[in-house]
């Protein structure tokens, strides 16, 4: 039996930080573990300027401890008043590594996303041409379409037609949820995809039998068993195509456990430990630094982190907290549903 791994230090390609007190009692959780995030821009209000995303970014480096080389990576969130210049100038300073692509109202402070592609398309051509990632959350707001079905649709009506027009643009199709998901990506050419730590771990049963579990409501939702073992297979099987974001997004207990409660699971505390344990499972070890560390970096275009982290198999199971306290409420981490052996030093 395997008992340590040594990898190169883990990145997480999304990421939700929020700001103020939110921000200051979780980011700990991810520095911990990963060198680089890129960090999503859906703040109220949110990151649209080159100037937004530094002032973000500073907040952030604020802060971090003295000796801490935690490298946020910055986004733009894209709206159809974006300045095409604006984004070419921010990426030509390094102040973002991305565009986020929200369909307006498609999740958490979505509201000032995209309700037209061709509204947006000179963004995207400037994008192109300059080889800036779009990342996308792929799902159409349509009321007609059932929410399990939206991913799907999504490819079908806008990123597919998208990518004809604009083949060269790069695009990370984030926290993909299903093997349409899967078998696209694999199909297409200049496009990744980010999985999640829990869409690895659960489905929809775990949020809807024997009650509904707010703390693994999330959007784009968990779906089918066979969808899961789709992106099982994706995460495991070296692909480059597909690499780590955990999409950990923290909200208050109280604004996830209500009556219209918030999407997001928290991730960050345990996820190098519970993807160290699916890994296992899928007999699969020597896979995970591809996934973690290596996959996302050469989509991006970055070298891979200098330094590395050791994963330790305990006879044990590790203790991780339920909750982080945080100046903004308590934040539940997310609980896979079995025992942790793996910790990280």
């Amino acid at each position: 039996m395997q008992k340590t791994l040594t990898i190169t230090r883990p990145d997480d390609w999304h990421l939700h930080l929020r700001d103020g007190e939110m921000l200051r009692g979780v980011l700990p959780e991810t520095t911990r573990d990963f060198g680089r995030a890129i960090i999503m821009p859906n703040l109220v209000p949110p990151v649209v300027t080159s100037n937004d995303a530094l002032k973000y970014r500073a907040r952030i480096i604020d802060l971090l401890p003295e000796d801490d080389d935690f490298q946020p990576l910055m986004t733009l969130y894209l709206t159809e008043g974006t300045d095409p210049e604006d984004v070419a100038m921010a990426a030509k300073t390094r102040a973002i590594s991305a565009v986020k692509l929200y369909p307006a109202g498609a999740t958490t402070n979505s509201d000032s996303g995209v309700t037209d592609i061709e509204k947006v398309m000179p963004v995207l051509e400037k994008m192109a041409e300059i080889g800036l990632p779009l990342c996308v959350h792929g799902e159409v707001t349509d009321p007609s379409v059932d929410i399990f079905d939206r991913e799907a649709v999504f490819i079908d009506r806008v990123l597919s037609p998208l990518r004809q027009r604009l083949p060269e643009l790069k695009i990370v199709m984030e926290h993909v949820t299903t093997r349409d998901g899967v078998s696209y990506v694999n199909s297409a050419v200049n496009i990744a995809a980010t999985l999640t730590t829990h869409h690895l771990i659960i489905n929809r049963n775990h949020l809807l039998v024997g009650g509904i579990r707010p703390h693994y409501y999330c959007l784009p939702i968990a779906k089918r068993e066979a969808h899961r073992q789709a992106l099982l297979e994706a995460a495991t099987s070296g692909n480059p195509k597909f690499f780590l974001g955990t999409d950990s997004a923290p909200h208050s207990d109280p604004n996830k456990e209500s009556a219209c409660g918030c999407a997001g699971v928290f991730s960050a505390t345990n996820t190098m430990a519970c993807l160290a344990h699916v890994f296992e499972q899928a007999d699969a070890l020597d896979k995970l630094e591809a996934f973690t560390s290596l996959n996302g970096p050469a989509f991006y275009g970055l070298p891979p982190n200098a330094a590395k982290i050791t994963l330790t198999k305990q006879e044990t199971p590790v203790s991780f907290p339920s909750k982080i306290p945080t100046g903004a409420g308590d934040v539940t981490v997310f609980d896979p549903g079995f025992p942790l052996f793996w910790s990280t030093t």
